[in-house]
């Protein structure tokens, strides 16, 4: 079995401590490293002791917060997935989270079962959002165009790329299985975005999805 491995980034001693806990608990994941503030997160990040699969990232922290944390990692050229841990079901926070490239968004008052199982969800590929938060990413796409207008804009290898991206897998991965090369990939996805009038491949996923295209 893969041990998938969880670095954790939360100024709350005490709510890292029962994370690591409730983590420890699953033959699967091992919290490997920890941070308390985004500034000891970029640091610990690239050290080889730490070198996670998953950071789970609380949102409000004192000096650096967690999207600039996130954003940080990101334009670092970070790789590994990113979930926002917060207590904040703001609207705004959550686009943004999207925006910078969170690989999801869960809320501090969820069941422990399901930060669990979204937290696998997280690394196996899944975009992982807390239940009640659905419906702001949906509110968020409404002004989308639907699958019948957009579809038809889209290359054969646009939309391939995007049923791909749809199900979580990586540009390199998407490269591998279609037989082209990673840059030809970037070069798709920027194409397919402009379309469709996305800004990322988060909000593509979710338009995918939404609009069953993964079937």
């Amino acid at each position: 079995m893969n041990v998938a491995k969880i670095m954790l980034v939360d100024d709350h001693p005490l709510l890292r401590k029962g994370l690591a806990q409730l983590i420890s608990l699953e033959d699967h994941l091992q919290v490997i490293c920890e941070a308390s503030s985004g500034e000891e997160a970029l640091s610990l990040v690239n050290d080889p002791s730490c070198q996670p699969d998953l950071i789970l990232l609380d949102l409000d922290m004192k000096g650096m917060n967690g999207l600039d944390t996130l954003s940080a990692l990101r334009q670092a050229n970070i790789q590994c997935k990113v979930v926002m841990f917060t207590v904040s079901d703001n609207e705004t926070d959550v686009l943004q989270a999207l925006k910078f490239g969170a690989d999801g968004y869960l809320l501090k008052d969820s069941e422990p079962e399901d930060v669990i199982s979204n937290i696998s969800k997280a690394i196996n590929g899944e975009l992982v959002l807390s239940a009640p938060l659905s419906q702001i990413v949906a509110r968020s796409l409404q002004q989308r165009p639907t699958a019948a207008s957009a579809i038809g804009k889209l290359t054969k290898r646009e939309t391939q790329i995007l049923r791909h991206i749809a199900l979580g897998k990586s540009n390199k991965v998407i490269g591998r299985e279609l037989d082209i090369a990673e840059a030809t990939v970037k070069v798709h996805i920027k194409n397919l975005l402009k379309k469709l009038g996305l800004r990322t491949r988060v909000e593509a996923a979710i338009w995918a999805v939404e609009n069953k295209l993964t079937h």
